[in-house]
């Protein structure tokens, strides 16, 4: 029997700060926004025959709209097409946002060690960053995220 390789990208997305949308709302980032601003990008760069073959592997696993982390799950053979694409997307919704690679792996173990470690991390600067403004609600959510982390399988 054949296994189907995959492999795993740790994303984070960058929100340019200087964004000029007008709105005080900060960008809500979901697996649904993440993957339409992937998808337009592959069919965009790439066409509508390479949009096709990626979609058979192509899943968002993971995103933590407070942290900005996400987990890509892409076909082996696809990979650098898909990173290619992804480093293409300039914004999500109206949102000018730039995405950084932070791991790329065979296993979703590993990534999911490496994103839970970068959470962890950002999730400390965000509560030095706002301070009191961090509610009980920010918080239960972040636990929420990282424990939705800790039970991520294939």
């Amino acid at each position: 029997m054949v296994q189907f390789k995959n492999r795993y990208l740790v994303m984070e997305v960058l929100v340019d700060p200087n964004r000029e949308t007008g709105d005080a709302d900060p960008i809500v980032l979901s697996g649904f926004n993440v993957t339409k601003a992937i998808k337009d990008s592959i069919q965009l760069n790439f066409g509508e025959c390479a949009l096709a073959s990626s979609l058979l592997s192509f899943q968002v696993k993971y995103v933590n709209p407070i942290t900005k982390i996400c987990i890509i799950r892409v076909s082996r053979d696809d990979h650098k097409k898909i990173w290619a694409a992804i480093t293409m997307v300039r914004s999500i919704g109206r949102c000018p946002v730039s995405f950084n690679l932070l791991d790329l792996s065979g296993c979703i173990q590993v990534c999911r060690r490496k994103a839970l470690e970068c959470d962890e991390t950002k999730f400390e600067l965000y509560k030095l960053l706002y301070g009191d403004r961090v509610t009980p609600e920010i918080k239960k959510s972040v636990k929420n995220n990282f424990e939705r982390i800790k039970a991520l399988e294939n």
